[in-house]
């Protein structure tokens, strides 16, 4: 996706301070709004058991929210340009929720204790990631690449483990990711700092849309570094 947003939006000039100032508190305002709605939909459902039951006693149910999932990243990254910015907005709302939906399970697995400590080691984490990313000056696009590599590598690791079922390789791959999305955090919030500053002169519909697949962006790199992290410190119930 973010090269997607490279090669989707060229260069029209050099952002003004202020315009640039608003887009990127519209950056993390709309990713802290999604974790929020992710939050509260992943524990709204795992305290409805009818809606567990039917969320993870069906395949069908489950799988084709995963696809859905999928497809709406996939979708709101491809038709960018082609959809309102309201309409990128509201499919960015669903796929928070639908996230939440398929993350309540950790409400079941791990202690509200742990989710909670978890949840602000990442935070803190991302946090200080983000402001070396926004404000190093040397240029990470390099490392971006590696990292990239290395997550394709983990996902495919990961899906191996399943037959496998390795404690050993989780814990690596857990670690792993932990450094990967660390990583990616820096590295996405440099592009989208970049992307913005030279993405236009005001704040309008094309540098809004920028804006929200680089808070889509950070978003997917928090959840993600949240789950590594929980499995790693989380204690189970």
């Amino acid at each position: 996706m973010n090269q997607e947003l490279t090669n989707t939006y060229r260069p029209l000039g050099v952002v003004s301070d202020s315009a640039y100032a608003r887009l990127m508190r519209n950056v993390y305002a709309w990713m802290a709004m999604a974790l929020v709605v992710t939050g509260m939909a992943g524990y709204y459902v795992a305290n409805q058991p009818s809606i567990l039951q039917m969320l993870f006693g069906n395949q069908i149910v489950f799988w084709g929210l995963v696809i859905a999932e999928l497809a709406i990243v996939i979708g709101l990254s491809a038709a960018i340009n082609r959809i309102s910015f309201a309409v990128a907005a509201v499919m960015f709302a669903v796929y928070s929720l639908l996230n939440g939906v398929l993350l309540s399970s950790i409400f079941l697995v791990y202690t509200m204790e742990s989710i909670v400590s978890v949840f602000f080691i990442t935070a803190g984490t991302f946090g200080a990631m983000a402001v070396v990313g926004s404000f190093i000056k040397r240029d990470l696009s390099t490392m971006g690449r590696v990292l990239i590599m290395a997550l394709i590598g983990v996902i495919i690791a990961t899906i191996v483990n399943i037959f496998l079922q390795s404690s050993g390789l989780t814990m690596v791959l857990n670690y792993a990711g932990v450094l990967i999305f660390t990583g990616l955090t820096a590295y996405d919030a440099q592009k989208i700092k970049r992307m913005l500053q030279q993405a236009g002169t005001e704040v309008n519909e094309t540098t809004m849309k920028i804006a929200l697949l680089g808070s889509l962006s950070l978003y997917l790199d928090f959840i993600n570094l949240f789950l590594y992290l929980l499995r790693i410190f989380g204690n189970r119930r």
